[in-house]
């Protein structure tokens, strides 16, 4: 299945429809702040746009370490009682998102968040479900999609990761 990365965001603008005044847009680094910058200019968003860095609320994290890329979050605005967008490129074990989450509620405490996403992968291991679904696709758990940001022109990559093997 070929993903047409930009094309899934338009599709995906056109199913979150129209934004109220008071829904911030917040995407989750990396690939989510891209997908963010494009829907909040597309869905007209009144607020200014939030950023999130979640690697420190991975639980993961003394697995796999910090990301090379060190990413800031950026919360310009007031989230107490403000309806949230959340948004990111994929959607897989839930886990991300979990750390999402944490890290937003670290700044207050949104009405709601809504959860939008280019693609859900599938094989959830946290109950997590996206209100808004660009695709849905399902790769081998040996298989990473990766969006890429080149020249402001999304793309989706298959990529084939290692397994870590499960120590005792």
């Amino acid at each position: 299945m070929q993903l047409d990365a930009e094309h899934l965001v338009t599709e995906l603008a056109t199913r979150i429809g129209t934004l109220s005044d008071d829904t911030a847009v917040v995407g989750i680094h990396s690939g989510g702040v891209w997908v963010a910058q494009r829907l909040h200019q597309m869905l007209k968003a009144v607020p200014p746009m939030g950023t999130l860095a979640v690697t420190l609320h991975r639980d993961d994290f003394s697995r796999i370490g910090l990301h090379p890329q060190k990413k800031a979050t950026d919360m310009p605005m007031n989230i107490d009682g403000r309806h949230i967008l959340l948004v990111d490129d994929v959607l897989h074990t839930g886990r991300t998102l979990r750390a999402a989450l944490n890290e937003l509620f670290d700044f207050g405490r949104p009405a709601s968040v809504k959860l939008a996403v280019l693609v859900d992968r599938g094989l959830r291991e946290l109950p997590f479900a996206a209100d808004y679904i660009g695709a849905t696709m399902t790769l081998d758990a040996s298989q990473e999609l990766v969006l890429t940001n080149d020249n402001h022109h999304l793309r989706f990559d298959v990529r084939t990761r290692q397994l870590h093997k499960k120590t005792n």
